[in-house]
C-alpha cells in the first residue's frame, strides 16, 4: 500500500490515539483532528505514553512521533489524507453527519474507515456521494499492540475498497478479519459481550467478585485463547475423535442453565459492586500505570508465542520477516555494480527480552542481534525462503565477539558488515554494531560460515547465483582496512 503515505485520524480519544501510534510506528505520516479544546494536547500525551511499547514491539525505519501533525479543520485533514480513520463517539447520527462531510471533501479514491464497535456501515454511508469507499475498520484496545482489525462493508461498499483496506491494515502488522455479513457488533465484540453479560449476572447474584471472575479467565481459558480459539480448544476436548465426540459428550449440557445470556438490569447496586471490585483489583495504580503494565505483559506474551508460531506470535514472526524483506536483493553483480563498502543492511531496537537483571543487553543477545544482521546479508545475496526450502543454507562454525559499550531496552542499533573473504563453500564476515543515535561502537563479531546441504548434512558448494553475489561483495570489500579485532586470540599476557 505504498500509495498511502499520510493517514488522517478524526477523533483523538483512546482509540484515535492508539491508531496514530500504530501508523506512526510503521513509518507513516499522521494528521489528526478533533473538535475538543484539549484534543491535540491529550492525543500527543497518549501517543508519547504508547511509544515505548511500540519501540519494544519494533518500529519501521523512519518511524517517529514527530511525523504527527495537527489539522486546522476537518476540511484540512481530508485534503491532506490518503486514508482516513474515524474514531468519533458511538452515535449513528454523529457518524452519519461526519462521514457525509468527509465524503464531500476527500478525494474519491481515499478510503474512509470507521472504528465503530458495532454500528452498521450501511447506515453510516447512507447520505454519502461515494458510499463505495465507506467501511468499518474495527480495532481492539490498545490499538498499537493488538493486531486484530475487523473489516466490515456496507451494502454499497465496493469489494475493491474492502480488499484495499484489508491489505492496508495487514501492511500495518494487523490480522485483517473480513466480517462477510453485516451484523451489529460484528464478531469479536459479540463474543466479548456474551462473556461480559455473564459476568454481570454472576456479580449481581453474589456468585463471585470481579477479581474471582478475572482469575478464572487469567489462569484458565484466557491463556488458551492467546494460542487457539474456542473452536480449536473444544475440538481438542473431544480427544482423537475431535469435535464430533466433544459435542456428543457435552452437547446435552447446552440445555442446562450454565449461562444467562440476557443482561441483568444495571441497578445502582450492581454498578457499585462492579466499581468497588475493580478499584480493589487496581490496588491504587492509576489507569496510565495499568496501561504500561498491560502493554509490557502483552508484548511478553506475544513474543513468547512467536517461538511456537501460534496466535499473535505468528503475527510477530511475519512482521519480522517482512522487515527483513525490506532488504532488497541486489539484482546485478556484474563488473562495476554498486556495492556499499561496508554494507549497511540492518537496523533494529534492543528488545526487552534481550535485557538482563542489570538493565543492559545480555551477552548472548548480542549474538542474536548479529544473527539478524547476518539474515539481512543472506537476503541481499539471494539466500531467502526459497533458497532454504531447496535444502541449502549457511551454518555458523566459529564466532568471536568483542563487547565495548552497554545498551538497554529501546536503544536503536545500526550494523555495518564486511565480507573479509570467501570461497565456494565459506564466507568470512565481520559485523560492527553501533548505537544509531550516539554513533558509539557497541560490539563487533567475526564469523566463519559454512555452506551446507541440509538434507545431506554436509558442506556443499554455494549455488552459482548466490556465489556470484558473495564473490562480488568480497571483491568490493578487498581494499577496506582490516578491522583490528580480526584474528585476535584470547589470552592473558605474561609479565616480562
Amino acid at each position: 500500500m505504498s500509495e498511502i503515505k499520510t493517514v488522517g485520524i478524526v477523533g483523538t480519544g483512546v482509540i484515535g490515539a492508539g491508531w496514530a501510534a500504530r501508523f506512526l510506528s510503521w513509518g507513516l505520516d499522521v494528521v489528526a483532528w478533533d473538535p475538543s479544546a484539549n484534543g491535540e494536547k491529550n492525543m500527543r500525551a497518549s501517543v508519547a505514553n504508547a511509544w515505548p511499547a511500540c519501540v519494544k514491539l519494533g518500529v519501521s525505519e523512519g518511524a517517529s512521533v514527530d511525523r504527527l501533525t495537527w489539522a486546522t479543520s476537518l476540511e484540512d485533514l481530508c485534503e491532506r489524507s490518503d486514508f482516513i480513520q474515524e474514531n468519533a463517539p458511538e452515535r449513528i447520527e454523529l457518524k452519519q453527519k461526519l462521514h457525509t462531510n468527509m465524503d464531500a471533501i476527500a478525494r474519491p479514491d481515499v478510503i474512509i474507515a470507521s472504528s465503530s464497535s458495532g454500528l452498521l456501515p450501511t447506515e453510516i454511508q447512507e447520505n454519502c456521494k461515494h458510499p463505495e469507499r465507506i467501511l468499518i475498520g474495527h480495532p481492539f484496545n490498545p490499538v498499537y499492540l493488538l493486531p486484530l482489525c475487523e473489516v466490515v462493508g456496507g451494502e454499497k461498499t465496493s469489494k475493491e475498497n474492502i480488499d484495499k483496506a484489508m491489505a492496508f491494515y495487514t501492511s500495518m502488522g494487523m490480522e485483517s478479519l473480513h466480517v462477510r455479513k453485516e451484523i451489529e457488533g460484528y464478531l469479536a465484540d459479540r463474543l466479548q459481550e456474551a462473556l461480559w453479560r455473564e459476568i454481570l449476572h454472576l456479580v449481581n447474584d453474589d456468585v463471585a467478585t470481579t477479581e474471582e471472575l478475572d482469575k478464572a479467565v487469567n489462569f484458565g481459558c484466557g491463556l488458551r485463547w492467546a494460542i487457539m480459539g474456542t473452536n480449536q480448544i473444544f475440538h481438542m476436548a473431544g480427544g482423537d475423535a475431535g469435535m464430533g465426540h466433544m459435542l456428543e459428550q457435552f452437547g446435552p449440557a447446552l440445555k442446562l442453565p450454565w449461562t444467562k445470556l440476557e443482561a441483568p438490569e444495571l441497578t445502582d447496586s450492581l454498578i457499585d459492586k462492579m466499581v468497588e471490585g475493580t478499584m480493589q483489583q487496581a490496588q491504587g495504580k492509576t489507569v496510565k500505570e495499568m496501561e504500561i503494565l498491560r502493554d509490557n505483559c502483552l508484548i511478553a506474551i506475544m513474543r513468547a508465542l512467536r517461538e511456537f508460531e501460534q496466535g499473535a506470535g505468528n503475527i510477530i514472526a511475519s512482521d519480522e520477516a517482512r522487515r527483513l524483506q525490506s532488504v532488497e536483493r541486489q539484482v546485478s553483480w556484474s563488473e562495476g555494480a554498486s556495492i556499499a563498502a561496508p554494507l549497511q543492511l540492518y537496523r533494529c531496537h534492543v528488545k526487552p527480552e534481550w535485557v538482563d537483571y542489570n538493565g543492559h543487553m545480555s551477552e548472548a543477545e548480542y549474538l542474536t542481534a548479529f544473527g539478524w544482521a547476518t539474515d539481512a546479508l543472506f537476503r541481499y545475496i539471494g539466500d531467502d525462503e526459497e533458497y532454504r526450502a531447496s535444502g541449502l543454507s549457511f551454518y555458523t562454525v566459529e564466532t568471536h565477539i568483542n563487547y565495548y559499550k552497554e545498551c538497554g531496552t529501546g536503544d536503536p542499533l545500526r550494523f555495518e558488515t564486511i565480507l573479509l573473504g570467501s570461497d565456494e563453500k565459506r564466507m568470512h564476515l565481520f559485523h560492527e554494531m553501533y548505537h544509531e543515535t550516539t554513533g558509539d561502537l557497541l560490539a563487533t563479531t567475526e564469523q566463519m560460515l559454512l555452506h551446507v546441504d541440509m538434507k545431506a548434512s554436509s558442506a556443499t558448494p554455494i549455488r552459482d547465483d548466490v556465489f556470484k553475489a558473495v564473490h562480488a561483495i568480497t571483491k568490493a570489500h578487498t581494499d577496506l582496512k582490516m578491522p583490528t579485532q580480526v584474528g585476535h586470540q584470547m589470552k592473558i599476557k605474561k609479565k616480562s
